[in-house]
């Protein structure tokens, strides 16, 4: 049983490692003894874990992405009955959090889909994967916004679940040659405060 859990353990911290890395060094950046010097861990032992350095990063991928659904779940079920209010609390944090860490990283589905998002058939399918996972919940805080009547209904909550992870994504990518969340704040004002509300 200790054995067991030592295992999750170990294999938390590659992935939180992986992850940071990544962010820091990108897929081609960041070698395999760099990552397991971080976490002391033998190259055997990772190898039972994910098999590849490509499989690490898509299991990465997928580690990435979960508390990001998991929060926006958790403020619309907070903001019950004002899902509008709760996508824009999620946003106006996220916002003042890249602004707090200066840009950094930026969002690592985005980083990885520039880097090896057309190369690696196993990362492509982890990042759409992980970028369903996200438009689904993204969806959900939309229908919900258009039952209440503060989101426009002409388009389907897949269509402006769809339409904001792109552009999202496109600001997320010009915040960091921009070096400025000012792109994020523009595509946060232009759709849901105009765009996509109800008229």
């Amino acid at each position: 049983m200790e054995q067991i859990k030592q295992k999750q353990i170990n294999r938390e911290n590659l992935l939180n490692h992986g992850v940071a890395l990544l962010m820091q060094q990108g897929y081609h950046g960041t070698g395999l003894k760099e990552i397991l010097d971080a976490v002391q861990i033998p190259k055997g032992s990772f190898y039972n874990y994910f098999g590849s350095k490509e499989n690490f990063a898509a299991e990465i991928i997928a580690h990435y992405i979960e508390p990001y659904v998991v929060k926006l779940q958790n403020y619309l079920a907070q903001y019950e009955g004002n899902a509008l209010a709760a996508l824009e609390r999620y946003l106006q944090e996220a916002i003042a959090e890249l602004e707090h860490t200066e840009f950094k990283g930026g969002c690592l589905l985005g980083n990885l889909t520039g880097e090896v998002g057309d190369t690696s058939d196993v990362c492509r399918a982890a990042l759409r994967t992980a970028l369903s996972r996200y438009r689904d919940v993204w969806e959900v805080g939309f229908s919900r916004a258009q039952s209440e009547g503060t989101i426009r209904t002409d388009k389907t909550a897949r269509e402006l679940a769809d339409l904001w992870i792109n552009a999202w994504q496109g600001a997320l990518l010009r915040m960091k040659i921009e070096q400025s969340t000012a792109p994020l704040t523009q595509c946060y004002q232009e759709l849901l405060g105009d765009f996509f509300k109800a008229r």
